[in-house]
């Protein structure tokens, strides 16, 4: 077991604040986009991302076959990105926070071996 309790913490110039804990195979991102922020559109080639929303509400913006699409999302929605050019805008007076998870997809359907692989211990 590993207990992390920093990641690497970086202030960007749109507002937004990320700690990154980075692992062999996985990511995760701590972020809060301040109040009034836009992220600038971006995508990835390869690696697929998550976003999990704690708190705030986040105006999500997409495009798909060059049609732009927005939603606004809130504590408790989760956003499948994969590799779909995005950006995040924080229109309101709070802070949003979000986790993302960021990992390069194999193509394997792990669903059953995710859902069943726990066994209880006696200690």
């Amino acid at each position: 077991m590993e207990i992390i309790k920093q990641g690497i913490s970086i202030d960007k110039p749109d507002g937004t604040h990320v700690d990154y804990f980075i692992f062999p195979e996985y990511e995760i991102h701590y972020n809060e986009l301040q109040p009034r922020t836009i992220q600038q559109w971006h995508h990835h080639n390869v690696i697929e991302e998550t976003i999990f929303v704690i708190s705030g509400k986040i105006e999500i913006h997409w495009q798909v076959d060059k049609i732009l699409f927005s939603e606004q999302v809130s504590n408790g929605d989760v956003i499948r990105v994969e590799n779909t050019p995005h950006t995040l805008m924080n229109n309101t007076d709070c802070c949003a926070k979000f986790i993302v998870f960021r990992f390069v997809p194999t193509g394997k359907d792990n669903r059953e071996l995710i859902k069943n692989d726990k066994h209880l211990d006696i200690i």
